[in-house]
C-alpha cells in the first residue's frame, strides 16, 4: 500500500485572499511542497532527480473543495503516491481540519520531464520504488473539459521572474491565478470554487506573453470555461465549477 505523508500547517493572513480564507494558488502550493517533503524524506527529492537529469511536471488537476479554511485555521495536509504505469504518476491530496473533517479533496497527474529535451521521460522503478505505489497498466484522464467557443473576456499576461519554477517554467499555481484573475472583482466576491478540472498542456517559459481566457455560457451559468494561449498555442484549459 502507498505510504501515506501529512503534515499540519496553520494558515497566516498573508497566504489568504480578502474574504480570510486560503487562496486557490497557495492552496496548490502548499500540496505540491507536502509532496516534495515525502520526496525528500524518501531520499528522492528534485536534488536527486536533477542527478539524474529529469523533474516532475504536472499534466492534470481534479481539485474538489468543500469549504476553505480561513486565516488561523490549522489544518492537515497529507498525500501520497497512488499509482503509476509507464508515463504517468498518479498522486492523491487531501486538506483536513483541526476536527478531521476533509476540506479539500485533489487528484493530480504527474509525468517526468527530461530536462535536456524538454520531452516526456519513462518513470523508473527507482524513483517511485520507496513511495509503495501500485504500478498499473491503465492510463487515467479527467473528465471532460467542456469546449471553448467564444471568450466573454481575455487577458494578457507576460510570465515575470517570480512566475518560473525550478523546471524554468511557469509554476502550475500561476494558471490558476490566470484563470481566475480573469473574471474579475465581482465575480469572485459573489461566488466560490467548488471544483476545478485542469489540464496542461504545454509548457510556458520567462518571457512569454499569454493571453487568458474566459466563456461564460448562459447553459451552464455556474461553469466557467477557461484556457490559456501562447499565440495560437494551447498551453492550458480548464472548467471552474462555482457556487453562489
Amino acid at each position: 500500500m502507498a505510504k501515506k505523508y501529512s503534515e499540519k500547517h496553520t494558515i497566516p493572513y498573508y497566504e489568504c485572499d480578502l474574504t480570510r480564507k486560503l487562496a486557490i494558488p497557495t492552496l496548490m502550493k502548499l500540496a505540491i511542497s507536502t509532496s516534495e517533503h515525502q520526496s525528500a524524506d524518501l531520499g528522492v527529492d528534485n536534488d536527486y532527480l536533477s542527478t539524474l537529469g529529469l523533474g516532475w511536471i504536472i499534466t492534470q488537476h481534479d481539485i474538489n473543495i468543500t469549504r476553505l479554511p480561513y486565516e488561523g485555521d490549522t489544518i492537515t495536509v497529507s498525500t501520497l503516491a497512488e499509482s503509476y504505469n509507464k508515463f504517468f504518476c498518479y498522486r492523491r491530496f487531501w486538506l483536513h481540519d483541526a476536527e478531521g473533517n476533509e476540506l479539500v479533496s485533489i487528484t493530480t497527474t504527474f509525468c517526468l520531464m527530461d530536462l535536456a529535451s524538454r520531452k516526456i521521460a519513462s518513470v523508473r522503478e527507482e524513483i517511485m520504488a520507496p513511495f509503495e505505489p501500485e504500478h498499473i497498466k491503465k492510463i487515467f484522464r479527467n473528465d471532460t473539459i467542456l469546449p471553448f467557443n467564444k471568450p466573454t473576456v481575455e487577458t494578457p499576461y507576460k510570465v515575470r521572474y517570480l512566475d518560473i519554477d525550478t523546471n524554468l517554467h511557469v509554476n502550475n499555481s500561476v494558471y490558476i491565478e490566470w484563470f481566475l484573475d480573469t473574471l474579475g472583482y465581482e465575480y469572485l466576491k459573489t461566488h466560490q470554487v467548488e471544483r476545478i478540472l485542469l489540464n496542461f498542456n504545454k509548457e510556458i517559459r520567462y518571457g512569454d506573453v499569454i493571453t487568458s481566457s474566459y466563456e461564460l455560457a448562459p447553459e451552464t451559468p455556474l461553469i466557467t470555461r477557461h484556457r490559456i494561449m501562447n499565440d495560437d498555442v494551447l498551453c492550458a484549459e480548464a472548467n471552474i465549477y462555482w457556487k453562489n
